[in-house]
């Protein structure tokens, strides 16, 4: 069974940085994109970043580009978002996810709901 475990999320103030882990024990990872997805309160979930064990590509949608970077680590299977710069509006549930067509969900031109596999969501609040 897959799993994804999301994890690093918190309280931190405007202007502040955290770092999100995804975890995939057992996983194919080199068979799939792994990324990152956010969900604020009454809004639609939203894709930001994703990257590529196989060839270490990356993709980041605008709202994010320029103060998120995501990277991975494929001996660990993980996969990391530094977020810095963080405002109030990056308050949300962050969620990871695997696809092999990630980079098209994020894109929009797939819908969230195709991902195959995501993790449980972790807390991120930007808060003074």
């Amino acid at each position: 069974d897959v799993q994804l475990q999301a994890s690093g999320g918190g309280l931190v103030q405007p202007g502040g940085s955290l770092r999100l882990t995804c975890a995939a024990p057992g996983f194919n990872f080199r068979d799939y994109a792994i990324g990152w997805f956010r969900q604020a309160p009454g809004k639609e979930r939203e894709g930001l970043s994703c990257f590529s064990p196989s060839d270490g590509e990356v993709y980041y949608a605008a709202s994010v580009r320029g103060r998120f970077t995501i990277s991975g680590d494929n001996a660990k299977n993980t996969v990391y978002l530094q977020m810095n710069g963080l405002k109030p509006e990056d308050t949300a549930v962050y969620y990871c996810a695997a696809d092999t067509s990630l980079r098209s969900i994020i894109q929009g031109i797939l819908p969230i709901d195709y991902a195959d596999y995501w993790g449980q969501g972790t807390q991120v609040t930007v808060s003074s």
